[in-house]
């Protein structure tokens, strides 16, 4: 496969402008007098509808469930941080010294906002079925891995359906520790598997714990 290439633009002050984290304008460090934001907003939008459409067409016999699951995880963060960091687009944003020494570069939030940004952009320098062509090269491709992989299905319930299918009776999850204030608490959660701790995860609530811990188990029990 071809290496992944940023599109050409008619306008390269949108690509500019979708390089541009805000903490570049104070320091002057773009030629655009604005950040990426604007343009995420529009290509958020408009890499769902793509998104969706793609799936719609490619998987006529699936139910509503299941393409919402597939797109949900085309379109997540790190997925597109993965693309993002493809199209060689951490060393292409324009920030701020600071930003960049915090690892804004390595920031999968960030990356996904850019890519996201790219895309509006595109849509503006050209038009819908530009952006579809484009992400036909550069995103939907990785939904072949997304599938096999079964990353479409949440942590909790792709470990339930691996450790069933081994003979190993059904996760159980409690909560082993609970920091900060009500307001922000921090759960942290093990996953049992067979009696024995599989995995460990934590997040700002339960179920976000819960799910951390099941794919931390689903890396060890399937090599990843």
């Amino acid at each position: 496969m071809p290496p992944l290439t940023l599109p050409s633009f008619r306008d390269p002050a949108l690509l500019e402008t979708a390089l541009t984290h805000r903490s570049a304008l104070n320091e002057k460090l773009s030629g655009s007098g604005q950040s990426y934001e604007r343009l995420e907003f529009l290509g958020d939008a408009v890499l769902e509808l793509a998104t969706t459409q793609y799936l719609f067409d490619a998987h006529p016999r699936e139910s509503e469930g299941v393409l919402t699951a597939y797109r949900s995880a085309l379109v997540k963060t790190t997925t597109l941080a993965e693309v993002a960091k493809a199209l060689g687009l951490p060393e292409r944003i324009y920030m701020s010294k600071g930003e960049s020494n915090s690892g804004g570069r390595q920031n999968d939030g960030i990356l996904a906002d850019v890519f996201e940004a790219v895309v509006g952009a595109l849509y503006l320098d050209q038009n819908y079925q530009a952006v579809v062509e484009y992400l036909r090269q550069v995103l939907f491709p990785k939904f072949v891995d997304i599938k096999t992989s079964k990353t479409y299905i949440d942590p909790k319930s792709h470990l339930q359906e691996v450790v069933q299918s081994r003979g190993m009776g059904t996760p159980s999850y409690r909560v082993t520790a609970a920091t900060g204030p009500d307001h922000d608490k921090e759960f942290v959660v093990q996953v049992m598997v067979k009696g024995k701790t599989a995995g460990q995860g934590s997040g700002k609530s339960k179920q976000l714990a819960q799910q951390a811990a099941a794919q931390q188990a689903l890396e060890v029990l399937l090599g990843q």
